[in-house]
């Protein structure tokens, strides 16, 4: 075997698994032949269900192909399994963490699991820990960890041993930018000073641009592989601005733009605008010349342009009546009251006299780092979690004496898939239905709605448990509008989402929106901000900045979009609270901010 052999090579890969409920075989990966080269970092991309975690999981010698041959590191991954595993280190989705060991007593854990020896060890830690920022966290219990600590503790976990070749399967859903932009300075440093290769599925576009090679999936095919410059090139000449007119948003004209499918691939909101991929250079929408310019071309573009090729292109055609019911509303109208909210555990104050309020028919968007506080703001909102102290009411009732009442009146995604595994799509929604108080002789017809408009129908019969993670997620969605609610939370509802998913999933909230809906939503995707009417973005309890999505990168000064926004406002409130810590200061009540966002705090 030469060195510059591929570190993985598959050819004709499929991959066929048994579907016992319905008696069905599912081909997860159908044909597929690539390369990965030695020391290089290599990106996995696709929709939902294109068969990205089946083949990370055969590259680890962990499920061996129905068809086809896979080496890794040169050797057989079905005869030589063992052999590879001791050579590689592999992080899947749900890294397992012990929750209740420290940081350190996870390293030392997972160093014995793979027999690193002692005296390798100190060095081994002493860098890691380094490389993560945990050096100081290291009597912390993993379970105590914020979102993006615990991804770093679970890559740290992973590499204490030196691998040759490391698999990442998301190693970002659910991480906020900050973290995000941290992780994948560690891999790239990896690949950099270790000649590590690296091969990582992800669903953020912007990070396999960094990749050396991009590998795209679609229904367990391979439909393009290269750099991602040749990819993005398939874009040129086709990417715009596009700027609302009027009284028009940004949502709602890429909306519209969206229902063009004769003329646009793809469109989503930007700084303001709308960033759109027409069909062909000279295909372009009814739009006045003077609202359009040229955009400089992505990944992205170019991913979403090689699926409409291949007939990917979400369905547009949900009903609104399907989705939930018209109401006719006063915008001005306060569905949800904050003030001088504050909710602590024990001594730690989680949110700290927070205050703000959401207006009927509004999208309302609460942003911030893992462990900003708004998570616990969320569920106080949905009356999951009572406040220790402050004012809240929503749909015009006390959350603090009226929980009960007010959920009746909610619709609730949470952020991790809650339905039944063992049930299949339909009674999940059957169950559902009945939970929510859906009158018994609508719930039939409603079900059957819901299953149209979210493209469930050809998946009723099969158990949640096996459903794709996008799919997992409109079931999610489907079963909370079950009852019409007025209001509807939804918790990071597009976390590890593909970009199709992702665009089909905004497509039903502005439909909801306009129908009188209230929309109250967390979320990692920085442009998803950019859909919203308004933003909060929160850290450690308090509210930094509040406002529409063009006040709040106002604030932030020159940045180009929201993620650079979002970055520079936490990064500044932290510089701040250092200083006043350091200063010995003592600090106005928390939250209040009155000096960040007070000419935000109306509509």
């Amino acid at each position: 075997m030469t060195t510059d052999a591929p570190a993985i090579e598959g050819r004709d890969l499929v991959r066929r698994f048994d579907v016992k409920e319905t008696r069905q075989h599912v081909t997860a990966l159908d044909g597929v032949s690539f390369a990965v080269a030695r020391g290089s970092l290599t990106a996995l991309v696709g929709p939902d269900g294109a068969g990205k975690t089946t083949l990370i999981r055969m590259g680890c010698g962990l499920m061996a192909p129905s068809e086809g041959s896979l080496k890794v590191l040169g050797m057989d991954s079905v005869k030589q399994a063992q052999q590879i595993q001791g050579r590689i280190s592999y992080m899947p989705q749900r890294f397992g963490l012990y929750e209740d060991l420290s940081v350190q007593e996870n390293l030392d854990l997972y160093a014995d699991l793979h027999g690193v020896a002692k005296k390798e060890r100190r060095a081994r830690f002493d860098r890691l820990l380094t490389m993560t920022d945990l050096g100081a966290f290291t009597e912390r219990l993993a379970g105590k960890l914020s979102g993006g600590m615990k991804q770093k503790l679970g890559l740290a976990c992973t590499l204490v041993r030196s691998p040759e070749l490391l698999l990442l399967d998301e190693p970002t859903v659910g991480v906020d930018p900050l973290s995000r932009r941290e992780l994948w300075r560690i891999v790239e440093q990896l690949v950099k000073e270790e000649k590590i290769t690296v091969l990582v599925s992800t669903a953020y576009l912007d990070e396999a641009e960094k990749c050396d090679h991009v590998l795209l999936l679609r229904e367990g095919k391979l439909l393009a592989a290269g750099p991602p410059g040749d990819i993005r090139d398939l874009a040129k000449g086709r990417a715009f601005f596009a700027r609302p007119a009027g009284a028009e948003s940004p949502r709602q004209l890429q909306d519209r733009l969206l229902c063009d499918a004769a003329h646009v691939v793809d469109a989503v909101p930007q700084a303001g605008q709308v960033r759109f991929i027409s069909t062909g250079a000279d295909a372009l929408p009814e739009l006045p010349a003077a609202h359009v310019e040229p955009a400089p071309p992505r990944l992205e573009d170019g991913f979403m342009i090689l699926l409409h090729k291949a007939a990917a292109a979400p369905p547009r055609h949900a009903t609104r009546a399907a989705v939930g019911a018209s109401r006719v509303h006063d915008e001005n109208e306060v569905v949800i009251d904050v003030k001088e909210l504050v909710r602590k555990f024990d001594d730690f104050t989680a949110v700290s006299h927070t205050t703000f309020s959401v207006h009927r028919g509004e999208v309302f968007g609460l942003l911030g780092p893992n462990g900003a506080g708004k998570t616990t703001t969320f569920r106080m909102l949905c009356g999951l979690l009572p406040p220790t102290s402050g004012t809240l009411r929503v749909a015009g009732l006390d959350m603090r004496t009226a929980p009960g009442a007010a959920r009746r009146r909610l619709g609730y995604v949470a952020q991790k898939f809650a339905l039944y595994g063992n049930l299949s799509v339909q009674e999940n929604m059957r169950f559902f239905a009945a939970a929510y108080g859906v009158e018994r002789g609508r719930i039939p017809a409603r079900i059957g709605e819901l299953l149209e408009a979210f493209g469930l129908t050809q998946s009723r019969a099969r158990p949640a448990s096996q459903l794709p993670g996008g799919f997992r997620q409109r079931l999610s969605m489907a079963t909370a509008l079950l009852h019409e609610p007025e209001i509807l939370f939804l918790d990071e509802p597009t976390s590890g989402a593909d970009p199709l998913a992702r665009r089909d999933f905004w497509h039903r909230i502005t439909m909801l929106a306009e129908q009188g809906t209230t929309i109250v939503v967390t979320t990692h995707f920085m442009e998803e901000a950019e859909y919203c009417d308004r933003i909060v973005i929160q850290d450690a309890g308090e509210i930094l900045a509040l406002g529409t999505p063009a006040e709040v990168r106002q604030r932030a000064g020159q940045a180009a979009d929201m993620e650079q926004a979002f970055i520079a406002i936490v990064e500044q409130g932290r510089r701040e609270r250092a200083r006043k810590q350091s200063d010995g200061v003592a600090r106005p009540p928390e939250g209040d901010g009155s000096e960040v966002h007070s000419a935000a705090l109306t509509r």
